[in-house]
């Protein structure tokens, strides 16, 4: 009996039209994981700082299933993600490269042999960080074959555990899409490697291609938990599952569970798509919430957007904020909106201090944190252990006020550049159906996030009156 790999690719495909807040990511492959999928893909890295931490973040709160990150088609590329993914308990670094004529040339502006150059580079140096590799030949159905061979053997050669052919466009029968892939197998040594398979959806026989591949050897199968133009990981389980004697074959996936998991995973995603759609129809197609011409009301209707129930006062403090920020460049957005209303609205007497803190974090221990807080005269200590850093810290701050509030969101950007950039982090917290927001900023990331998270607990306890 074959163990078949199911290998959810969710939160990848979520790119563009979802917003999905720091915590839904983390809350979604905590799901993933629970649910039993041997691979969780997750997005790769475009900016250092945010991306890094939501790598690091996810990594340490999955405990059964890989985490998969794709790195940048350049020899350097692999050590960047490789410093975010390290923790992971198996890690695993996916090296994506166009192999059919049209996209080489589109997509990456390579000729063939510099594309082939290019993969045994990078394939190469992920080796030597990560024992897990895997090789994406996107768009192989519609590759020359000689050179679809080739590409392959030299990832193989490179380091490469598992390989995965990919159907992007999605026009492939069941029967014919089993024939390529018998054929590749048969014309390349894949003997020592696992061999994956992606198809689109777009004849809407994904799940079918994607289970006719089971029966000529293919042993890992990309689907999506909320599929837009994939497989269907329940689809795909329960096929395993009623026909496991046929196929031959089973996959890792908790039966019992499925149901469940996915209607969780389907209000999350459906969320996040709800707000991408909101976001989009409010910026339009450049991008941007507001200009330097917009009004204290058109301000306020989208703070109100964003989450916000603003006093008359606040609404005052915030567009005045906005307009000084408004009057250095021709648009802001919605992410600096929310650090106007983090830094302008509500300012309050401080409650909580921080005195001190110590975390603790690795790739073979769980992280933890030890917070020290002033309150008036008194000093406050909390300990806990948390699926990150940041969790950890947010945590410990709750054992010691002994309040939770639900974490509405959480933004990292850099405000400066360089090896010692400043971090700026917001946190939203909601509260009786409202939300408080906090800014933090710090070189430490996580000095920022907690510093963020105490701007928006203060607010929650001064208008509460929970001293």
């Amino acid at each position: 009996m074959n163990k078949i790999k199911l290998s959810d690719v969710t939160m990848k495909q979520m790119a563009d039209g979802f917003a999905l807040s720091f915590k839904e990511k983390i809350e979604l492959a905590k799901l993933l994981d629970k649910l039993g999928v041997s691979v969780i893909e997750i997005e790769g890295i475009s900016n250092p700082r945010i991306d890094s931490l939501r790598i690091k973040s996810i990594a340490s709160a999955v405990v059964g299933s890989t985490v998969a990150v794709p790195v940048s088609l350049t020899k350097d590329g692999p050590r960047q993600v490789w410093d975010a993914l390290q923790q992971a308990k198996f890690p695993r670094l996916q090296v994506n490269a166009a192999v059919s004529a049209v996209q080489m040339e589109y997509l990456f502006h390579k000729k063939p042999e510099a594309m082939l150059t290019a993969v045994t580079e990078t394939v190469a140096a992920c080796k030597e960080f990560c024992a897990d590799v895997e090789f994406l030949a996107d768009d192989a159905t519609r590759a020359d074959r000689q050179f679809l061979a080739k590409v392959l053997e030299a990832a193989v050669s490179a380091g490469a555990t598992t390989v995965t052919l990919c159907d992007a466009a999605g026009t492939m029968l069941p029967d014919e899409f089993a024939k390529f892939v018998a054929d590749v197998c048969r014309d390349t040594d894949l003997s020592s490697v696992s061999v994956g398979v992606r198809c689109n959806n777009t004849l809407s026989m994904a799940d079918a291609c994607a289970i006719a591949a089971v029966g000529v050897g293919a042993t890992e199968l990309k689907a999506a938990a909320f599929p837009i133009d994939t497989a269907n990981v329940e689809n795909i389980a329960k096929i395993l599952s009623a026909r496991a004697d046929t196929l031959e074959a089973v996959s890792s996936v908790e039966m019992t569970q499925v149901s469940r998991i996915m209607e969780l995973v389907n209000r999350i995603c459906q969320a996040g798509k709800n707000k991408g759609h909101v976001l989009s129809a409010s910026q339009g197609d450049t991008g941007i919430y507001l200009t330097s011409h917009d009004d204290i009301t058109a301000v306020t209707k989208v703070a109100e957007q964003l989450g916000y129930d603003l006093s008359e006062d606040d609404r005052v403090k915030v567009y005045d904020a906005f307009l000084c920020i408004a009057a250095k460049k021709e648009q802001v957005s919605s992410k600096e909106l929310d650090a106007i209303v983090a830094s302008a609205a509500m300012q309050v007497p401080a409650t909580y201090k921080l005195d001190t803190f110590v975390i603790t974090c690795g790739n073979s221990i769980s992280s933890t944190a030890h917070i020290k807080l002033m309150k008036e005269n008194e000093t406050l200590e909390g300990v806990s252990i948390g699926d990150g850093p940041i969790d950890a810290a947010f945590v410990a701050i709750e054992n010691i006020t002994g309040c939770h509030y639900e974490l509405d969101d959480f933004q990292l950007q850099a405000v400066t550049e360089g090896r010692e950039a400043m971090g700026q982090t917001v946190v939203k917290l909601r509260s009786g159906g409202k939300v408080y927001s906090g800014k933090g900023i710090s070189t430490d990331i996580v000095a920022a996030g907690i510093h963020a998270y105490l701007s928006a607990l203060n607010k929650i306890v001064y208008e509460e009156g929970e001293a």
